[in-house]
């Protein structure tokens, strides 16, 4: 304790001492400044001036080592002192430093924000133990595998049905029994299917919940565990077992109420009872990027629950599981992957039921589940790189900006850096002082951005969930990656716009710059004899870098606008939709058409409706049907694709699609087994334009009495299906008779209103009937349209922002110009210039330095947006209106950021001008 206590008093002393060391040496470099300045004065030059202070102060050698000792003060403290030294000076300029500040958090904010919507999709990591470890199976042959049915959920973006190499992610439960028996390779392996759009009734009014199929020991392989509860079991996955549910953690406490008494509670699904026995950890979020399920059920109920995704857990002709392995410690993943490709090869060659051949080299690649689950990835991959490099851009016009800003500042401060040279400050000591005041701007325009990013991304996040086809969760908490990229970028700009100015001050010429009334016209442009300085460059970056953005968007914009003024062929204003399941509440078929004619009948009774009808699939809503088809007269082993819609009686009247000829569907057509159809005028273009449709058939193979030969009974005008972008395609409507159905409201008012009346209709006729996907028609078109609107969107306001940027730089440029050339100005107008003549010189230099930012702009843009072929419309990337416009809104803009400084140019007076100096 006593070496202690002596420890700490010989630690004050050193404190002490260096203390009155460095008080010593701040007021002996305070009497150098001073001397210096007076010797300067005197005429003397700056190394005569220092070298006679230093005399005066009491000897050269003794008066250099204090302030050497000054200087030399340890890293940390010397960094500290810059830092104390960087706010004073900030502090005192607060106009300046909160225009450089906001302008750094625009920029920083936008970057994070985008950033951290990219991250929550494409980067970050799945919410489970080691997910390093997973692989998934992915398919591939020469040839399609013959006699299957193949599911597909938008789990992974592998599927290709098209030669020369076929590929996909889904397998047979029978190829998933061998796969996680391979107990060498795998410590674990799981499938999963779905989700499916299940009828929940037992927990109040029935309603629409998402359940994907699992194998028993799904949160094992993912070693995910129960919030309450337990999770599934392998036992649970048995035939015969009872029907067991688990709960994810936000659909208990958004359905459930976070009720422990949720445990053991019994539901009916699809009218299959099933008890609830866990709620899974609620960091447990998802597998697939954006694909959150409510609940997780057993795959031996895929046939209890009428889903017809395969006929039980032995049909090898049903691939429609994803598989999913944990790889063993210590096992090379090439070594699991030819073990799986060989049993594969087996099966698909030599199984039971071949379904293809050794030509085709069927074989399995094992990919990382973080790569391997795309989901979401694949539709939003490519606009938020579009939006990445839209901000990114932004941020380099930010840091031009502050750069300016800080350039204009730095001139002002010439006598400043002037003195601290004369003083003995080294050029880097000056560099790194300024680049510290750099780097605190750009640590508080982070500090700031962070507030603008996390509401920024938060509404995002939410119009994305509102506006795609499942509700998503998309977790936007700061994570490392988020916050690393926020440093780096803080980092990255305030060196990279800090530069410039630094280097600018330290170079200062230290004997004119200290003489009285030197410093007015040092630093322009005209003063150093050049056309176009370091300031007038950053300014016409920025113009050519927003000239890029602006291009970029204004294509966008435009596809959007060509996308909504494609005549779709119907009418898309006033229409309700709303989906009815009726399988899923245990209607039988024979039960189903009565229960659409009551359905049909009780909406059009309501007052506001003009027709009701329904379809199998709702119009330009992504959903497409297509069969291939034998049309009579054809050679018997001709067959051509066509898509094909079930519809309702009085849906062409609904939708207003325009007969041709012929006539549309009765009642009665949907009561009768007669099999009918209309086609539209595509499909008589490509298959029957030599022909009268009226009375032809087609179907099936020609051959099997069981396909159904469907009579030509009338043809429409042609209808866009599933997209705008695709081209009207042969379609065949069909008497809709049996499954679910989309209803359809046309009403004489705003459709939004009927909502609660439809809602009080089917609770009326069915209180276990739920409804979903209840929105208008305009609804439907906007969610198709969704990244485009995304990306027009956001792409316009960054377009916008770095305009207003570039014109505030301009306008900082011109305005520093302006206000070092008042003494140049006075004279001019001394010489009898007209205030016309001051008004066009300035101007003309500004619009001098838009029009080349416009040129170098426009030939960056032309480089640059043939990336954007793909998410264009109607428009090429080299659109010449997009380009003009584009000039004109920013001659428009830039002039009026000219005008303002030239009229304060007008209006100065010659006297005062030159008693200025």
């Amino acid at each position: 304790m006593r070496q202690l206590r002596a420890w700490l008093v010989r630690l004050g002393g050193f404190f002490r001492r260096k203390r009155s060391e460095r008080e010593l040496a701040v007021e002996m470099e305070s009497h150098l400044q001073m001397h210096v300045e007076d010797n300067l004065r005197a005429g003397m030059s700056a190394a005569e001036a220092r070298r006679s202070a230093l005399v005066k102060l009491g000897g050269v050698e003794q008066t250099k080592e204090i302030c050497r000792a000054r200087r030399g003060l340890p890293f940390l403290e010397t960094f500290l002192q810059d830092l104390r030294f960087a706010a004073r000076m900030l502090v005192k300029n607060p106009g300046f430093t909160a225009v450089a500040v906001l302008t750094l958090a625009l920029g920083i904010g936008a970057n994070t924000a985008i950033f951290s919507l990219l991250s929550a999709v494409m980067l970050q990591s799945l919410p489970v133990r080691h997910p390093e470890e997973l692989v998934v199976l992915r398919w591939s042959a020469h040839d399609r595998p013959h006699d299957i049915g193949s599911s597909s959920y938008g789990d992974c973006h592998a599927t290709q049905w098209q030669a020369p190499l076929y590929a996909g992610c889904s397998f047979s439960y029978p190829i998933f029994n061998e796969v996680r028996a391979q107990k060498e390779f795998f410590s674990n392996a799981m499938a999963f299917a779905g989700p499916a759009r299940l009828d929940l009734s037992g927990n109040g009014p029935a309603s629409i919940a998402r359940g994907e199929l699992v194998s028993g020991n799904y949160f094992q392989t993912l070693e995910v565990h129960a919030a309450l509860g337990r999770t599934l079991e392998p036992s649970d996955e048995e035939q015969g077992a009872p029907p067991v549910a688990v709960l994810s953690y936000g659909y208990w406490q958004s359905a459930f109420g976070a009720a422990s008494g949720a445990i053991g509670r019994a539901i009916r699904l699809n009218g299959v009872p099933f008890t609830i026995v866990g709620v899974a950890d609620p960091r447990f979020t998802r597998l697939t990027p954006g694909k959150s399920q409510d609940m997780w059920l057993p795959l031996s109920q895929v046939v209890p629950l009428g889903l017809h995704w395969s006929r039980g857990t032995d049909d090898a002709g049903s691939w429609w599981l994803v598989i999913v392995g944990r790889l063993k410690q210590g096992v090379p993943s090439t070594q699991a992957q030819a073990a799986v490709s060989l049993l594969f090869r087996n099966q698909t060659l030599h199984g039971a039921k071949p379904v293809l051949k050794d030509v085709d080299d069927p074989r399995v690649t094992l990919l990382p589940a973080q790569k391997g689950l795309v989901g979401i990835r694949g539709d939003f991959g490519q606009p938020l790189s579009v939006l990445m490099v839209a901000v990114g851009i932004v941020l380099l016009i930010t840091c031009a900006n502050v750069a300016g800003l800080l350039l204009a500042r730095a001139t002002a401060r010439e006598k400043e850096m002037a003195l601290r040279l004369a003083l003995g400050a080294g050029r880097g000591r000056m560099i790194q002082q300024l680049l510290t005041e750099s780097m605190l701007l750009s640590a508080a325009g982070a500090a700031l951005g962070v507030l603008f990013a996390y509401w920024g991304a938060g509404g995002l996040a939410a119009f994305l969930s509102a506006n795609w086809y499942s509700p998503l969760q998309i977790d936007l908490q700061p994570d490392a990656p988020v916050l690393i990229f926020t440093v780096v970028v803080a980092l990255f700009t305030g060196i990279l716009f800090g530069l410039a100015p630094a280097f600018r001050g330290a170079r200062v010429n230290v004997a004119p710059a200290l003489k009285e009334n030197a410093g007015s016209l040092t630093g322009t442009s005209h003063a150093s004899g050049r056309r176009f300085g370091l300031g007038s460059s950053l300014v016409i970056t920025q113009v050519a870098l927003s000239v890029v953005v602006l291009i970029g968007a204004g294509l966008l914009v435009r596809t959007l606008n060509n996308l909504r003024s494609i005549n779709p062929g119907f009418d898309t204003n006033n229409i309700l939709l709303f989906g009815i399941e009726p399988k899923l509440a245990g209607y039988k078929e024979e039960k189903i058409q009565s229960l659409y004619d009551d359905l049909e009948r009780r909406l059009a009774a309501q007052p506001g409706v003009v027709s009701v009808s329904y379809s199998s699939e709702v119009l330009l809503d992504n959903g497409l049907w297509t069969s291939d088809v034998h049309i009579e007269g054809q050679n018997d082993k001709s067959m051509v694709e066509t898509d094909m819609l079930a519809v309702g009686p009085g849906f062409f009247e609904t939708m207003r699609i325009p007969l041709v000829r012929g006539r549309t569907f009765r009642p009665s057509d949907l009561h009768s087994n007669q099999p009918l159809a209309i086609v539209n005028q595509a499909f008589v273009r490509r298959f029957l334009e030599s022909k009268d449709p009226i009375g032809m058939h087609f179907g099936g193979s020609g051959t099997d009495p069981k396909d159904p030969q469907r009579e030509i009974v009338g043809i429409v005008a042609d209808a866009r299906y599933d997209e705008l972008r695709r081209d009207i395609a042969p379609t065949a409507y069909i008497p809709l008779r049996e499954g679910g159905a989309h209803f359809a409201l046309r009403t004489a008012s705003a459709p939004a209103a009927l909502i609660p009346v439809v809602r009080r209709i089917v609770s009326d006729l069915d209180d276990s009937l739920p409804i979903a996907d209840v929105r208008t028609q305009s609804q439907v078109i906007d969610r198709l349209l969704f990244n485009e609107r995304l990306v027009a969107r956001l792409s316009s306001l960054f377009g916008l922002l770095a305009l207003a940027l570039a014109c505030i730089g301009l306008y900082g440029l011109l305005s520093y110009e302006v206000a070092c050339r008042t003494r140049e100005i006075g004279i001019r107008a001394a010489l009898g210039a007209q205030r016309s003549d001051v008004l066009r010189l300035v101007v003309n230099q500004g619009l001098a330095l838009v029009v080349l930012g416009s040129l170098t702009g426009m030939a960056a843009a032309l480089g640059l947006t043939r990336y954007l072929q793909s998410q264009l419309f109607g428009v090429r990337p080299t659109d010449p209106p997009t380009f003009l416009a584009v000039c004109a809104l920013l001659a428009m803009i830039a002039f009026l950021a000219c005008y303002i400084p030239a009229r304060r140019a007008m209006r100065v007076d010659p006297i005062v001008a030159l008693r200025y100096e």
